[in-house]
Parts: C-alpha cells; structure tokens; sequence
C-alpha cells in the first residue's frame, strides 16, 4: 500500500490516511499509519536510525482523508497547541443515508454535550451538566443528493468541524440528520455490514500553520470511491 505524501519537510510530513487504516497502533496489530511513515523514512534515509513519528490528531480507523504528522518533539507541541486554540481548519465529505435535497446550500450548526464511552468505544449524547460529557461542535452544509444502485437516496455533506470529539461527526449527524453510509456503529440501516471498514467520511480539506515557520498551509484531496464518486459536484470545491 503505497503512502501518499502531500508534503514533506524536516518538521511535519502530510499525507493521505486509507480508510480501514488505523491512525497508529492498537490492540489489532494491523499496519498502522505511523509504522507505515516509519518505513517510508527509513526508505528514504537507511542510515538515519529510528525516524521520529507523532500523531498530533487522528482519525477513526474507518474514515479516509488528509492528516499531519510531526516529525520532531517540537513540531508535535506547535501544531498541538493549534488544535487546543482551535486553529486547525478541518472540512469533510460525508455520505449520508437519505434525500435531504430540501436542505441544498443550506449551513446547519450542531452543538452536543458527547460522553465517551471507552468499553464499548462509542460515544453518546449527554446533558450539558454530565461532568463527562464534553462541548461539540460543526456544521455542514448538503452539497447534493443522489440514488444509490438500489435507488435509495444518498446526501453529500461537507462538514466543518470546531471541536475534535471522539467519533464526533458520525454520532451528531446520526442523531440529528441521518447515518453515514458504510458506518455499522451509528447507522442502524448499515447493522448488516458487520466488519465493514470503510465509511463515507473523508477528511479532505486541512488548514494550519506550520509549526516552526509559522506560514500558513492549506491541502485538499477529493475521494473518489464509491458512493463519492456518484457525486459530479464533488468536481467543484466548496468555497
């Protein structure tokens, strides 16, 4: 599985994580996203020892899209005190189960209170006043809506994240809109996919500041897997 790499420096390396891919270890053993730029270094560098990697944000296991790793100590700390002050600009493409072609153009805010719940790794909506529930928010906005090859209606989201909860956007749009296609934890019409590792959710847009230089650095990637690919307007980007 190649790695594609969006942009390199000595501080930060960005690149394309595949769905079903995790973020970095877990209890699965299965090639993570930082042994697999550990090798990539390594490639690159044979005798330049054991390559620094850190995950300063992370995607679920089941969700594609553009992420950043630091490469130094230093680069980590930078761009993970952008993400405390909400610095980071985060946009994603969703897939969600329904004809919501009444809402086209339309920007919908959402603002929770999600609990975790770490035994069984999801989150749930709580009170305000839970002391273990924490604020989330996003918004998005239906950009088009389509039949999928059994003639049930298919919306595509772009969703703009201000907080960075624990499965945050599969649990609000679930609860508020519809489910995202392929997610067997928060959509109960996908509950027959069991074991499926992909879901309509893709990370295509990220906006930071490098953490070194300072200068500001923007990167898009449009997916083009199915249901994605029966959307023409994903030719056209969200302004």
């Amino acid at each position: 599985m190649e790695l594609i790499v969006f942009y390199e420096d000595r501080d930060i390396i960005v690149c394309e994580k595949p769905a079903g891919v995790p973020s970095q270890s877990d209890r699965t053993q299965d090639i993570d996203m930082i042994s697999k730029i550990k090798n990539y270094l390594r490639e690159k560098e044979p005798e330049g020892g054991v390559p620094y990697v850190a995950a300063v944000h992370r995607l679920d296991r089941p969700v594609g899209g553009i992420v950043v790793y630091a490469k130094t100590p230093k680069a980590a700390a930078g761009i993970s005190r952008q993400i405390q002050n909400g610095q980071m600009e985060k946009q994603y493409l969703a897939v969600v189960c329904g004809d919501f072609s009444d809402e086209i153009g339309k920007d919908t805010e959402l603002c929770d209170y999600l609990k975790k719940d770490g035994r069984r790794n999801l989150s749930i909506i709580a009170g305000e006043k839970d002391g273990e529930a924490k604020k989330a928010r996003l918004s998005y906005q239906v950009l088009g809506t389509v039949k999928d090859k059994e003639e049930r209606g298919l919306s595509l989201l772009n969703v703009r994240l201000f907080t960075g909860r624990h499965h945050q956007i599969r649990v609000q749009l679930s609860q508020h809109l519809a489910g995202i296609w392929g997610d067997t934890k928060y959509n109960p019409g996908e509950k027959e996919r069991a074991g499926f590792k992909e879901i309509a959710l893709y990370s295509w847009q990220l906006s930071f500041h490098h953490p070194i230089t300072g200068k500001q650095l923007s990167f898009e990637s449009i997916p083009k897997k199915y249901p994605f690919s029966e959307f023409f307007v994903l030719k056209e980007k969200n302004k």
